[in-house]
């Protein structure tokens, strides 16, 4: 199975997004095929042997939509010098042409810029800046376009394009509007031309309206085009609506303006010109605010490709060469220095550096990098230079998967969207039906066509399936993109929505509510020696140890200064210590087995409050006396209290599970709130343990580090991987943590519900604004006594109702990962 992202142009509400998935899901091979209205993207899953990839284009540009192409290859702009005439940029473009590889090639004299198409894998930007400068002209420095600039671009021109439509459209539908209701304003006197006044001029003022409407129908135009052609292909959607509205009030108008000449000049009362020319205009300006409220909701995913540099300096027999950063190959030797980007992931060859990755980890202190430790793209270098050798490029860097990963997610749906995808595919046509019938039978009751064609427009135009479509997706992708953003990668809708539901979380002990790595947490001299000298001398028996334990020592003793002696006689004794003679003093270093076994008299004072502790006591004996005890242990995280803490204000129970002895398991526990501890637990029987509590009616979340706990991160009902963002934990977890903090455990939790809770008031709003205003606009309220809406009313309501649930959705940028109090609701 193959999955691709495809760029869909002409979408304007639930009903477009829900028609392609029909289409593109009945296709044969295809697996899953799904519309993310608010990014205009299609996500589809489909068998490339059995259907290629044109056909489903093929399949979407049929049923009248646009698939955005991508410049085949790669696109690049080199801005060139020395060009002095056309005939300059003609000989540069003929020898751009001949290279193999090249697709297309166009230089432009005023801006003194190349524009090339060209196939990566035939042909490298070095031979296209190559074949310029041996013509003698100068190709500077090469401005990549990659795909996210132009897509940014052609939403931009997007956003323009609507802009412009409006504002001419309102140009001409104020003062269309002015004529239309002056004349009806009776309690004041506004200017008005007198060659127009309707009662003496009736055919003067309809000319006059009819000139004013035509440029407004003209620059709305592509209502009418995609929405008579989705309703002759019965599939109706929001264009449908807007153009049989308008066309009916045109066209009306048109004949009572034809029934003027005719004599019947009381006809001059039933125009409508201003009502399809406000109606477009009103339309215009909800899209127009809706295309900038969508390009808001991407701004994450942006941000993250923006992060990536555009150029890489290569060392190719000693020579520094700037490359563009898709031309690095595996095995490149990169030099980076002070202040700038890792160019792709690597490791160090030559050099010693700090580098920050926060944009990866969202830790702010920079990592101390030496030759031989791991870097990876877009962090920063930023104080030394090294020399990185390239080990990742391109799409499988931590930075492009964590891109796709977000990509993902926002193409994903929540299953809270499947009621309202399921009725925003009956909505348009049912919204047809009622207009109609309410039409119809105003028309029965009262024999006024004027009236019921109000009706019957005001319903049609009221109707607003944009609210509907829209209100998942946009919370999903503000929301993924504010995980992203704070180093929480949530992998789909799915994931967003079961994270909220969760009313218990199990931590995996070692790694992820302590260090994973044993620290000396007690030095407690026994006899004549202080802290210091008990410390020095039984790092210096440890440090020809391999044990964990003793390396522990050694490395504790170094990081507080002390200088150890070198060992004499150093004997390991296997599964019990160690032995040695340090500066003539024979130091025996282990477990109370081995003191016992040398005939070393034990104090038990101190041992059993360590063991309490879950503490390793390591006992040292000088000369055959007991000289005090060192005790080791896997110390807790800063964190893991804090992050506890914040989980049970949420309301949710929180164990532990681990494969220590019960006694040990449960000294952790104690020390950081832990309400159940499951110790003694193999790797594999992990999973077990999480069915076991699934069985007893509970949402369980597991957080581990992604590797050993792959299996009961998969079992669980949400699978957290923690500290683990570049590597296999991505792939068995629903939700990455890309730094070891156990606070954004609770944090990840936090947004899930924030986002849930707005998606929510998403739908509550869209069903609530779509349920009230219809029978508004099919005349209820009239029918009671109330008013009655007017068409103009009814389109300014629908252009705000999509508009609000977009500003709704980005309210959720203002949520902060901090350490504020975490609340239950």
């Amino acid at each position: 199975m193959d999955n691709q992202i495809l760029s869909i142009g002409g979408m304007t509400c639930a009903a477009c997004a829900g028609r392609i998935e029909r289409v593109v899901g009945k296709l044969p091979g295809v697996r899953r095929a799904a519309v993310n209205l608010a990014s205009e993207k299609l996500f589809v899953e489909y068998d490339e042997a059995s259907l290629p990839l044109t056909a489903i284009k093929e399949a979407v540009v049929k049923i009248g939509y646009e698939v955005l192409e991508k410049p085949p290859g790669g696109a690049v702009t080199i801005p060139v010098e020395g060009m002095t005439c056309a005939a300059c940029a003609g000989r540069i473009e003929k020898a751009l042409r001949r290279l193999d590889g090249v697709l297309e090639a166009s230089v432009n004299l005023a801006t003194e810029k190349a524009f090339v198409t060209y196939d990566p894998k035939r042909v490298r930007v070095s031979a296209l800046r190559a074949a310029i400068e041996k013509l003698g002209y100068r190709a500077r420095e090469v401005d990549q376009a990659d795909a996210a600039e132009e897509d940014r671009r052609r939403k931009q021109r997007e956003i323009r394009a609507l802009w412009t439509r409006f504002v001419i459209a309102a140009v001409f539908s104020l003062p269309l509007l002015y004529i239309a209701m002056a004349p009806m304003i009776t309690w004041v006197r506004l200017p008005f031309p007198a060659s127009l006044a309707p009662m003496r001029f009736p055919l003067a003022y309809a000319l006059a309206e009819l000139i004013l409407v035509v440029p407004v129908i003209v620059v709305g135009y592509r209502f009418y085009a995609v929405g008579f052609k989705a309703l002759w292909q019965r599939s109706p959607n929001m264009d449908s609506l807007i153009a049989v509205g308008t066309s009916a009030a045109f066209l009306y108008s048109l004949y009572n303006m034809w029934r003027i000449p005719q004599g019947s000049y009381h006809a001059v009362d039933a125009l409508y010109f201003e009502t399809a020319g406000v109606i477009i205009t009103l339309i215009l300006l909800g899209k127009s605010l809706e295309a900038v409220s969508k390009g808001r909701t991407s701004e994450a995913i942006k941000k993250l490709m923006g992060l990536a540099p555009k150029t890489a300096v290569v060392l190719r027999d000693g020579v520094e060469t700037e490359i563009p950063i898709d031309e690095v190959e595996i095995g490149d030797i990169l030099l980076v220095r002070p202040g700038a980007k890792i160019p792709v992931d690597g490791t160090v060859r030559e050099g010693h550096t700090a580098v920050d990755e926060s944009m990866l980890t969202g830790e702010s202190m920079p990592v101390d990098k030496q030759a031989g430790d791991e870097v990876y793209a877009a962090t920063l270098n930023t104080n030394g230079v090294v020399q990185v050798m390239a080990t990742r490029v391109g799409g499988d860097t931590a930075l492009a998967r964590i891109i796709k990963l977000v990509e993902d997610a926002q193409g994903s749906k929540a299953p809270i969207a499947q009621l309202a995808d399921l009725v925003s595919g009956y909505f348009v046509p049912i919204v047809c039906a009622i207009a109609l019938v309410s039409g119809v039978a105003w028309y029965i009751g009262t024999g006024d066509v004027s009236f019921s064609l109000t009706i019957f427009i005001s319903v049609l135009v009221i109707a607003c399936p944009c609210a509907l479509g829209l209100a998942t997706p946009t919370a999903i992708m503000v929301g993924t993109g504010k995980g992203a953003e704070n180093g929480i990668l949530i992998k789909g809708g799915e994931a967003l929505e079961t994270a909220h539901k969760v009313d218990t979380i199990v931590f995996d002990k070692t790694g992820t509510v302590t260090e994973g790595k044993p620290t000396v947490t007690d030095v407690l001299p026994a006899g004549a020696l202080s802290k210091e000298a008990l410390w020095r001398l039984t790092a210096s028996a440890e440090q020809g140890s391999e044990h964990p334990l003793g390396q522990a020592i050694v490395y504790g003793a170094r990081a507080e200064g002390l200088t150890l002696s070198p060992a004499e006689r150093f004997t390991a004794l296997i599964g019990r210590g160690v032995e040695a003679v340090i500066d003539g003093v024979a130091v025996l270093v282990g477990n109370a087995a081995l003191m016992e076994e040398r005939g070393v008299a034990l104090s038990q004072a101190g041992s059993d409050r360590l063991a309490e502790e879950g503490k390793t006591p390591m006992y040292v004996a000088c000369d055959g006396q007991l000289a005090g005890i060192v005790a080791v242990a896997d110390v807790v995280k800063p964190s893991s209290r804090a992050a506890i803490e914040s989980l049970h204000r949420m309301g949710i129970e929180v164990a532990m599970i681990t494969g220590d002895n019960r006694r040990t398991a449960a000294a952790i526990a104690r020390q950081i709130g832990i309400d159940r501890v499951l110790s003694e637990v193999l790797p594999q029987d992990k999973s077990s343990e999480i069915q076991k509590l699934q069985r007893e009616g509970k949402r369980v979340a597991m957080v581990g580090d992604g590797i050993n706990d792959a299996p009961a991160l998969v079992q669980a009902d949400i699978g957290i991987a923690i500290g683990s963002g570049t590597d296999v934990a991505m792939e068995s977890a629903d939700i990455v943590l890309m730094r070891s903090d156990l606070m954004d455990v609770p944090t990840a939790i936090r947004l899930s519900r924030r986002t849930i809770r707005n998606i929510k008031q998403n739908l509550f709003w869209a069903f609530g604004y779509n349920t009230v205003g219809i029978p508004v606009a099919a005349g209820v309220l009239y029918l009671l006594g109330g008013p009655l809406l007017s068409p103009i009313f009814a389109a300014a309501a629908m252009s705000l109702s999509s508009v609000s649930v977009l500003t709704n959705a980005l309210r959720l940028k203002r949520f902060r990962a901090d350490r504020e109090e975490v609340s239950a609701a």
